[in-house]
């Protein structure tokens, strides 16, 4: 895991240094949009709603959709003098019941690690919140944004859950009618509780989707059922292996020209036969005939140079 922020809890004159991570990460199945015919990736441009031209990113700006559609750009500067917020500080407004704070508004989940000398304050803020049954409800600056979030303990570790605005949760805008609930059906709902009664455990759980997605794909895979496009890196699902196909074209090369093909060619090399400089060595025979023709051609010039040098004297 990699701290993604740093800072500190504060709570009255008590400070305490913490690192952030993230506690959660997505194991959702993803897909992407190809040309049914040939696998290619499916390309998106930046195309001017108003013009039909690409648009460069350079040339990319933010706007501020209003009511009645009208477009309010905002540059660089204007966005620069909005209020930020690059504290560092995890500031506890309150502590309050568990049971006041709606699931609802949680949003993202973070793991707290105390950093430096900051264990002992960690420890005592981790048995308040566990003693008093409470949560504590903070302030703290997130990607240049403040944010409220709550401090809860989860076994050893405190977790800080972000929430969303008052403003950002909906409320429902339908009814529901209930109509006349007879006292037996009540009856038989509260016996079927009772027979589903139990403890949570999210190991009982399992996300059968991405299994069977997993399997599909494998099968897919194992029955040649593949595209080549640009980027593939692999061939029938095993990865493409430098050394193996060098080898191989060797021994067809040999075997073409009618010479006897060894063992060795045709089979790919480990990792150990391929650190033994042996078989690199095999071309270097024909070093030392070059050499020698090149003294003997040096040595019949040489003679020429010297029936020269007489003659000129």
């Amino acid at each position: 895991m990699r701290a993604i922020w740093k800072g500190a809890v504060s709570f009255g004159l008590v400070s305490v240094p913490v690192k952030l991570y993230a506690a959660t990460e997505s194991h959702d199945v993803s897909f992407r949009q190809v040309h049914a015919k040939d696998g290619g990736r499916i390309k998106y441009q930046r195309v001017c709603s108003l013009d039909g031209e690409e648009v460069a990113y350079a040339d990319i700006a933010k706007g501020y959709e209003t009511e009645d559609g009208e477009m309010v750009i905002l540059t660089d500067d204007d966005m620069a003098e909005l209020p930020s917020a690059s504290s560092r500080e995890i500031a506890v407004e309150k502590f309050v019941p568990r049971e006041q704070i709606d699931p609802l508004l949680f949003e993202k989940s973070y793991y707290l690690e105390p950093e430096g000398a900051g264990a002992k304050p960690y420890a005592l803020l981790r048995q308040a919140l566990l003693d008093a049954d409470r949560m504590a409800v903070v302030t703290v600056a997130l990607r240049q944004r403040t944010s409220i979030a709550v401090l809860r303990v989860k076994d050893d570790v405190i977790v800080l859950q972000t929430m969303m605005w008052p403003d950002e949760i909906r409320t429902p805008d339908f009814s529901v009618e209930t109509g006349d609930v007879k006292d037996s059906e009540v009856k038989m709902a509260h016996m079927l509780v009772e027979t589903l009664a139990g403890d949570f455990d999210a190991s009982e759980f399992e996300d059968d989707y991405a299994g069977a997605v997993e399997a599909l794909v494998k099968s897919k895979i194992e029955g040649g059922e593949i595209k080549r496009t640009e980027t593939s890196t692999k061939t029938s699902g095993e990865v493409v292996d430098l050394l193996a196909a060098l080898q191989k074209s060797v021994a067809a090369a040999k075997s073409a020209r009618g010479e006897q093909v060894d063992e060795a060619d045709a089979k790919p090399a480990t990792k150990s036969a391929a650190k033994k400089p042996a078989a690199k060595k095999t071309p270097a025979k024909k070093a030392p005939a070059k050499k020698t023709a090149a003294k003997k051609s040096a040595a019949k010039k040489a003679p020429a140079k010297k029936t020269a040098a007489k003659k000129a004297s």
